[in-house]
């Protein structure tokens, strides 16, 4: 189904024409020596098929290829097959016409029989299998999104596990559709009663809006303008990748579809480095599928992930099986390299990731290869005389009184003292940066010859490993705006031109019975970066807490506790779980959802 859906989406017709064969297993001859294992007894009289009769499991496969041998044979126009359902297209009616003509005359002289009502076209907008297409693109019919939209909250297993079938068909027009319907499958566990809950009204809502406002997708283009970008984003709870078609003259572009899905086994433990390999390794396969493993792939992820690939080598601070890696390494660095030096496979796009805002491509965005720094070595493997250049960063941020305050620090290990520095306004992720900045004023005081940067963020140590540089070449800026901390950036990319510095990340979530001197050096910059506050000012925290967390819970669409606080974060406002449940409870909003469950249809 999917490979025909490709090959139409790639022809970008403007008419279209449909032939259902009437009675097409009934078409076909059983030949006399196999008409015994059809045989059967009706009040006490034995028969025997003489047709194919319906049922069989083998039937639409060997209809399938009778059908595809009739067409062959009498070579048959351009046209696509599934069973006994054709299409062909073209770029006039009267085209169409004549190969629909020539195909219908093939298959009566096969032995089979056509209906006229069974023939469409030649029409600009059509149905074939159940989709429906226009001008190269597919999108789901109109009765289709009626159907489900007008749907009854669900009462049962059964109704649910439909349900989900049912708009499971068309999840590539649903952009993130794995973490919206998640809530729907929680409730078809077999081992678990049916409770249709708040989070299943929600789900079961947005879906159901989702279908509503879903946007067509396709047709495919070739040629040399073509740019065929793929945005990923690897989040707590899964991954979920678009892939877009833009050309000369288009501000926006064309999707092609949407894809998601959720974490399986150990891969929800993933750094956030290998989850966006991971992604980036699921959709060059899907992308591959829809437009051809020839065609170039330019990559927008979070988090850069060529550099990774190209480097061979696993980091210290993993948690996918080298394996794993090989598999990832083996088929990215495989379609990069397919094409010529001119114009590689795959390519990555600067990204203002920082942000977490949907982005587009310009003309304007490079297209270059990344190429990273080497990363620093585990404190731990440092040589002895290396350590005394060693220091661990960090950054918090929380409100105070009716401010939000951000506090940075850095920890020496050899000489077992902390320095900070504080401020108001930013966010925890302005923090980390002021940590970066003061690490490099006590190495510039102290006259060092280089730098080992260790910190538990990742955000820090991904930039300086590799966006940096590429950010500096844009000029700092993206899509015409200045890119997230402008200043502290251009600070930073500065004085690392003039010092070897080399970063190294601290898997900060370990357990105890597994940490090493590297984690038990994390320990004291997380205590020295945390904001102390009077009792006071703790009241008027949760006061102002709640106040963010109400405005989040709100503009975000009143999702559950745990996408709120996703939304927050993604936005730069660190909220606390206990003010989120609480502004939950109080909601309106939330209990008339709630509510609704106990609300008979009429």
């Amino acid at each position: 189904m999917l490979e025909l859906q490709y090959e139409l989406e790639s022809q970008a017709a403007k008419w279209y024409a449909t032939i259902d064969i009437a009675n097409a297993f009934f078409s076909i001859p059983l030949p006399a020596e196999c008409r015994h294992q059809f045989a059967f007894t009706w009040r006490g009289v034995q028969y025997s098929w003489n047709r194919l009769p319906q049922g069989w499991k083998h039937n639409p496969t060997i209809c399938h290829g009778l059908i595809q041998a009739a067409l062959e044979k009498g070579e048959a126009p351009e046209h696509l097959q599934y069973i006994d359902d054709i299409i062909v297209w073209g770029n006039t009616a009267l085209e169409v016409f004549e190969k629909g003509e020539k195909i219908i005359h093939i298959l009566l002289k096969a032995g089979f029989a056509i209906k006229q009502s069974k023939v469409k076209g030649p029409a600009r907008e059509i149905q074939f299998l159940g989709v429906k297409w226009q001008d190269g693109q597919h999108q789901i019919p109109t009765e289709v999104i009626n159907k489900i939209t007008a749907m009854s909250p669900l009462t049962s297993k059964k109704e649910t596990q439909a349900f989900l079938g049912a708009i499971g068909f068309w999840r590539m027009h649903i952009p993130d559709y794995s973490r919206i319907v998640s809530p729907l499958y929680l409730v078809t566990h077999k081992k678990k009663d049916f409770h249709w809950g708040p989070e299943q009204q929600q789900a079961f809502a947005q879906i159901k809006q989702e279908i509503a406002h879903a946007v067509a997708l396709g047709p495919v283009r070739t040629g040399p303008d073509v740019k065929n970008v793929l945005y990923s984003a690897a989040g707590n709870n899964g991954l979920s990748w678009s892939l877009w078609q833009k050309v000369p003259g288009e501000t926006r572009g064309q999707p092609l579809g949407f894809w998601s899905q959720s974490y399986t086994g150990s891969e929800a433990n993933y750094t956030p480095t290998e989850k966006e390999i991971l992604a980036t390794y699921e959709e060059v396969q899907a992308a591959s599928e829809v437009i051809g493993t020839e065609a170039q792939l330019l990559l927008a992820p979070r988090l850069p992930v060529l550099g990774w690939m190209f480097k061979g080598k696993v980091p210290s601070t993993h948690h996918a099986t080298d394996a794993t890696w090989s598999k990832w390494i083996a088929l990215i660095t495989q379609r990069a390299r397919i094409g010529n030096p001119n114009r590689p496979g795959i390519l990555e796009i600067i990204t203002n990731w920082l942000e977490s805002e949907n982005f587009g491509l310009t003309d304007e965005e490079e297209q270059e290869q990344v190429t990273r720094a080497e990363e620093g070595p585990p404190y731990n493997q440092l040589p002895a005389e290396e350590r005394r250049y060693a220091l661990f960063t960090d950054g918090s941020c929380r409100i105070v009184g009716m401010n939000r305050k951000w506090k940075a620090a850095v920890w020496s290990p050899t000489r077992q003292v902390a320095q900070a520095t504080e401020g108001e306004g930013g966010s925890s992720q302005l923090a980390e940066l002021k940590a970066v900045q003061l690490a490099l004023d006590i190495d510039k005081r102290e006259k060092w010859p280089k730098l080992y940067l260790s910190t538990d963020s990742w955000m820090v140590a991904n930039a300086l490993w590799g966006w940096l540089d590429r950010w500096k070449k844009a000029s700092w800026q993206r899509r015409g705006k200045p890119i997230w901390a402008a200043d502290e950036w251009k600070d930073i990319a500065t004085r690392v031109e003039k010092l070897p510095v080399k970063v190294h990340h601290v898997d900060a979530h370990v357990p105890k019975s597994q940490a090493n001197e590297e984690h038990r050096n994390n320990e004291p910059v997380d205590q020295a970066a945390k904001i102390e506050v009077s009792k006071i000012d703790l009241d008027w925290q949760h006061k102002g807490e709640l106040f963010l967390a109400r405005w989040a819970h709100d503009a975000s669409g009143h999702p559950g506790r745990d996408a709120t606080y996703k939304w927050a974060r993604d936005r730069g406002v660190d909220l606390t779980m206990d003010s989120i449940s609480q502004v939950i409870h109080d909601c309106e909003t939330c209990a008339a959802i709630k509510q609704a469950k106990w609300v008979k249809p009429l």
